[in-house]
C-alpha cells in the first residue's frame, strides 16, 4: 500500500487488506488480539514459560491460581485462523485487533488471518501501557507520538505498508505516566488528523475512565469517536457509569466470557456477563445506546475454544441469545454489534 491521504479515508473503513464500504462489516467485535504477546519483560527473559495447557489445567491458569508466561503468547497465524473461522459460524463477520507497539503486533500475519478466513480486520496503532514501551519513548515529544500514530494511519505500522484503522489501545495506568500523557495527547492529535477513531486502556481505578475522557475533551480530541476500554473491570456503580456516558465517550465492555468474580489483577470483583449486560440496561435506559460496544479482549490463549475456553464467537453463539431473553431488541442488538461498530470505525 502507498500513501492514502486523510480525504480518502473520509466514508471508508480501513481494514489490514484495504479500504472497504463501512456497509461490508456487520456484525463486529471492537476488541480482540489474535495475534500478540503480553508478556512482561521479566516474563520474557525467564527460561520457564511453564507447562503446556491442557484440560486438566485450564480452569486454573483461568482463575489465576496456576500463573504461566506461555499463556500469554500467541503467534500462530494457523491457530488465529481457526478461531476467527469458528466466530464467523457463530454469526461474527469482523473483528479489531488492537495489538500495538508493546504488544508485539504483526499487521502481515494479520493480512494472512484476513485473507484465509474472509473476515474484515480492523489494526489499531499507537503504545499500550508504560511498562511494555520501549524507553527510548520516554525522551520523545507529543508531535513526534502525533507524527508516527498518523503515519501508521495513512502509510503503515511497523515496518509494513499494512495500514492501521482505528487508533488504539493507547495503554495508560494509575498512576498515570508522563509518557502515557504524551502518547495519548500525539493520539488526539493523530485523531484531528486522520479522522479515526480513538481507543483507550484505562487504570485499574474506577474514577480513572472519566478523568480520561475529561483529558480528551480539553486537549481537543472527539469524544463520541472516542472508546474507552475494559469498563467491565472499572466501574461497577451506575452513577459512575452514567456521569462517564454523559461526557459523549463510547463505553467498551470488552471482556465477555470472563464469568469468575475473582481476578486477580486487583482487588475487585468481576462481573459476569449477565451483570455486564444489566450495566448496558441501564446505560440504554439513559438514552446511552449509541455510546456502547462489546466484545471479549482475548489476550490468553485459555480464553481461545482450542485451549478449552469460550473463543470468539462467545457474543454471537452465547451472548446475543441471553440479551434476547433479557428482553433486548433486535434494533438494540443491531446498535451495540453492527450500527455502533461501523460509525465508529468509518473515517470522518
Amino acid at each position: 500500500m502507498s500513501r492514502i491521504e486523510p480525504s480518502q479515508l473520509r466514508g471508508r473503513v480501513q481494514t489490514v487488506t484495504g479500504l472497504i464500504d463501512p456497509a461490508s462489516l456487520g456484525p463486529t467485535l471492537m476488541h480482540e488480539h489474535l495475534i500478540w504477546d503480553v508478556r512482561t519483560a521479566e516474563m520474557v527473559a525467564t527460561s520457564d514459560q511453564g507447562p503446556e495447557i491442557d484440560l486438566c489445567n485450564c480452569f486454573r491458569i483461568n482463575y489465576g491460581r496456576l500463573k504461566i508466561p506461555n499463556n500469554l503468547i500467541s503467534r500462530s497465524i494457523e491457530t488465529a485462523v481457526g478461531e476467527v473461522r469458528q466466530m464467523q459460524a457463530a454469526g461474527g463477520k469482523s473483528i479489531v485487533e488492537l495489538s500495538c507497539g508493546g504488544l508485539k503486533p504483526d499487521p502481515e500475519g494479520l493480512v494472512r488471518v484476513a485473507r484465509e478466513t474472509g473476515a474484515q480486520i480492523v489494526m489499531g496503532c499507537g503504545h499500550y501501557v508504560h511498562d511494555y514501551q520501549d524507553r527510548a519513548n520516554d525522551d520523545r515529544s507529543v508531535d513526534s507520538f502525533a507524527r508516527e500514530i498518523a503515519s501508521q494511519v495513512l502509510e503503515g505500522a511497523w515496518g509494513t505498508d499494512v495500514r492501521a484503522g482505528i487508533i488504539g489501545e493507547i495503554g495508560c495506568q494509575v498512576p498515570w505516566t508522563r509518557t502515557e500523557r504524551r502518547v495519548l495527547q500525539g493520539a488526539i492529535v493523530a485523531q484531528l488528523e486522520t479522522g479515526a477513531s480513538l481507543n483507550i486502556h484505562p487504570g485499574r481505578n474506577e474514577d480513572q475512565p472519566q478523568e480520561i475522557a475529561e483529558f480528551v475533551t480539553a486537549h481537543g480530541g472527539v469524544i463520541d469517536r472516542t472508546i474507552i476500554s475494559h469498563i467491565d473491570r472499572t466501574i461497577f456503580d451506575v452513577d459512575r457509569l452514567l456521569r462517564l456516558a454523559d461526557t459523549g465517550c463510547v463505553i467498551e465492555f470488552d471482556l465477555f466470557g470472563q464469568e469468575q468474580s475473582y481476578y486477580y489483577w486487583t482487588d475487585i470483583d468481576m462481573p459476569n456477563d449477565a451483570i455486564r449486560l444489566r450495566l448496558i440496561r441501564a446505560l440504554i435506559d439513559h438514552g446511552h445506546l449509541d455510546r456502547i460496544v462489546i466484545s471479549h479482549d482475548i489476550c490468553y490463549r485459555t480464553r481461545m475454544s482450542c485451549f478449552g475456553g469460550h473463543g470468539y464467537g462467545h457474543i454471537f453463539e452465547n451472548v446475543v441469545p441471553l440479551m434476547r431473553a433479557r428482553g433486548f431488541t433486535e434494533a438494540e442488538i443491531d446498535a451495540i454489534l453492527v450500527g455502533n461498530p461501523r460509525r465508529l470505525l468509518t473515517f470522518i
